[in-house]
């Protein structure tokens, strides 16, 4: 199941989108062969700020191929999810992040609740 946005609130998801990009100092962009992009991430400090990729090649690791490249290189421990976003969380969860902190609003002050995960000692990104 899918919900449509409205157009006001796809309005003002394009209006952050160009500050939200300078406010990341590093922009990852997965290409194929033919140099169409996949996916992308975004991280700043230690924390993954966005990590998506296209629909039609989710399910293929590429997302997991992302964050372990952020994790080694660029030592990724920290993101914030969605609550409305089970997936997501599930994701990450498998990944060894584990939820420390929820808040009521995302961090533009709307009601869409967050969680803030950390990398747990016993995720598969740890070298032991």
């Amino acid at each position: 199941m899918f919900v449509l946005m409205s157009w006001i609130r796809s309005q003002q998801i394009k209006a952050y989108v160009p500050q939200a990009l300078q406010e990341i100092p590093h922009l990852l962009i997965l290409e194929n062969e033919q140099q169409v992009p996949l996916g992308f991430m975004g991280i700043a400090g230690n924390h993954l700020e966005m990590l998506f990729i296209s629909n039609e090649e989710r399910g293929k690791g590429y997302g997991k191929e992302l964050l372990a490249y952020g994790i080694a290189n660029y030592g990724v421990r920290q993101l914030a999810v969605n609550e409305q976003n089970p997936s997501a969380q599930g994701f990450y969860e498998a990944l060894g992040f584990r939820v420390y902190k929820r808040t009521e609003l995302d961090e533009q002050g709307n009601p869409y609740p967050l969680l803030y995960m950390k990398l747990a000692d016993e995720s598969p990104f740890i070298s032991k």
